[in-house]
């Protein structure tokens, strides 16, 4: 079985942004590598972002307080490398657990599940060197699709099956910007 090769992320939801994004960076020492009125990144390491913070005042103003609201929105899991993840992909299809999402973020090529009681979960291989990812946020394409595109996870595994290598795997595909799925919150 392959297992990721570290944590990567927590994803929170909050209405309380600019105390949320101080806390984090005063009790880990971080700093936002990208922040904007919706989204905020931080590290604190070698990784291009330990904590996401989404304000909800902005990605969805006079949210109902349900599920995905306020709180820990998903926790990401890394993967070596696309082989690995696509791997896992076909052993999770095997027994009946698929992605509700399969999205490349620029940086990483993505599938989102949930678990039994609704939590989510990403699993991740990384695009970019961490120094590229922290560029990225900078860049013109993130600005202009922070979200990520759609991919067919299918698709990249019959690709990885009929020997495509990691770089071809680990492409941003051709598409529009991918809208957030429900299941997912912000």
């Amino acid at each position: 079985m392959t297992v990721p090769a570290r944590l990567s992320h927590v994803l929170f939801s909050t209405r309380r942004y600019d105390a949320m994004i101080e806390w984090y960076c005063a009790v880990f020492e971080a700093r936002a590598v990208y922040r904007d009125p919706a989204l905020a990144f931080i590290a604190f390491d070698e990784e291009s972002h330990r904590f996401a913070i989404a304000n909800l005042d902005v990605v969805r103003p006079g949210g109902d307080g349900g599920h995905g609201d306020i709180g820990l929105n998903h926790v990401a899991f890394t993967y070596s490398g696309a082989s690995e993840l696509l791997e896992t992909y076909a052993r999770l299809k095997a027994i009946g657990i698929e992605p509700y999402w399969p999205i490349h973020h620029g940086m990483t090529l993505s599938l989102y599940y949930l678990d039994p009681d609704g939590n989510r979960i990403e699993l991740q291989a990384d695009a970019l060197s961490p120094e590229a990812a922290a560029a990225y946020f900078g860049g013109p394409a993130f600005a202009a699709n922070p979200i990520g595109v759609a991919y067919d996870p299918d698709a990249r595994l019959a690709e990885y099956r009929a020997g495509a290598d990691e770089m071809m795997l680990l492409r941003v595909p051709d598409g529009p910007p991918s809208p957030i799925p429900a299941a997912h919150g912000p």
